[in-house]
């Protein structure tokens, strides 16, 4: 059996890769088990671990990641993959097969193809739900909603966190959200920008206050505001397409494109080039003059409007 596991979403795929990895090993032990990275193996290597049968074991894994990066794998793959023995299994990890190839084609037809893309808001939510329950714990949509915009989309750290706030109560609520997790200085950086163009100043010098509380210099605030602008920016110039198709295309996890939205479509693109042009100029004054940085970004931060 060949089975291809692609896509973005590096948490699941991995999460699937080693379930299927523990699963054959439980059955056939790990001396059935070989595992090649295509950016390293040579082809003549890649061919022998699809070819050769099993050792001192009635079936073997083979795990290819990228096999793909090897330009001779990639010629012959198809007709590699077709003459596997019986008693081999292969995993193949692509997390971006060319769609215009023969092998990818191949792939998709004639492999258990299996694709995990980056999740959105919602999609992160729900999972975040899911797995708390299936862990024997309890997280509503809207508190799940709540720990997304707190800690990021990363699925890692999400994974971590729900672990964390499970053990302290399997009752998750808003309350133990707060308690037991940071806000990532990436959040807090959107939230703050978010309230300097509304104009509410008082608020934007709150979170100003907690990012400089949590140690994160100025500099680091400024390039991180400068991620942000940039990412409305695209957002902007990207029209009516949807959150997904605009990830897709800049290689960015739907959820910060989705949170962007709201911000680009209260301005122009005139707005965000100018906002832009400010941005840069107060970085170069950072770079090369002996200025208050504090000062100087709480006086960026509140002339956005």
């Amino acid at each position: 059996m060949i089975a291809t596991l692609a896509g973005t979403n590096s948490f699941l795929l991995r999460h699937e890769l080693n379930q299927r990895i523990n699963a054959f090993v439980a059955e056939h032990g790990d001396m059935a088990l070989e595992k090649l990275d295509g950016e390293e193996a040579a082809f003549d290597r890649l061919r022998e671990a699809l070819e050769s049968l099993p050792f001192l074991a009635g079936r073997k894994l083979v795990v290819l990641r990228s096999p793909s990066a090897n330009k001779e794998f990639a010629e012959k793959a198809v007709d590699l993959l077709q003459g596997v023995p019986e008693t081999t299994d292969v995993i193949i990890v692509e997390s971006k097969p060319d769609k215009r190839t023969a092998y990818y084609k191949f792939l998709k037809k004639s492999s258990d193809y299996h694709e995990y893309n980056e999740l959105d808001e919602t999609g992160l939510s729900k999972w975040l739900t899911q797995t708390a329950k299936d862990q024997g714990g309890t997280l509503s949509q809207a508190d799940a909603r709540f720990l997304v915009e707190r800690v990021g989309p990363s699925q890692q750290l999400l994974s971590n966190e729900l672990a964390k706030l499970l053990s302290y109560d399997a009752a998750i609520t808003r309350k133990t959200i707060e308690l037991l997790t940071e806000p990532t200085p990436a959040s807090t950086i959107f939230e703050l920008l978010d309230a300097a163009l509304a104009g509410n100043t008082k608020r934007a010098l709150e979170l100003y206050a907690e990012q400089r509380a949590m140690k994160v210099e100025p500099q680091q605030i400024m390039a991180m505001l400068a991620w942000q602008l940039h990412i409305l920016a695209l957002v902007k110039t990207a029209g009516e397409r949807d959150a997904a198709a605009i990830a897709k295309d800049a290689r960015l996890n739907p959820f910060v494109i989705r949170k962007s939205q709201g911000i680009a479509r209260r301005l122009s693109l005139s707005d965000i080039k100018r906002l832009i042009h400010e941005a840069l100029a107060l970085d170069i004054r950072l770079k090369s003059e002996p200025i208050d940085a504090d000062e100087a970004l709480l006086t960026l931060l509140t002339s956005l409007k």
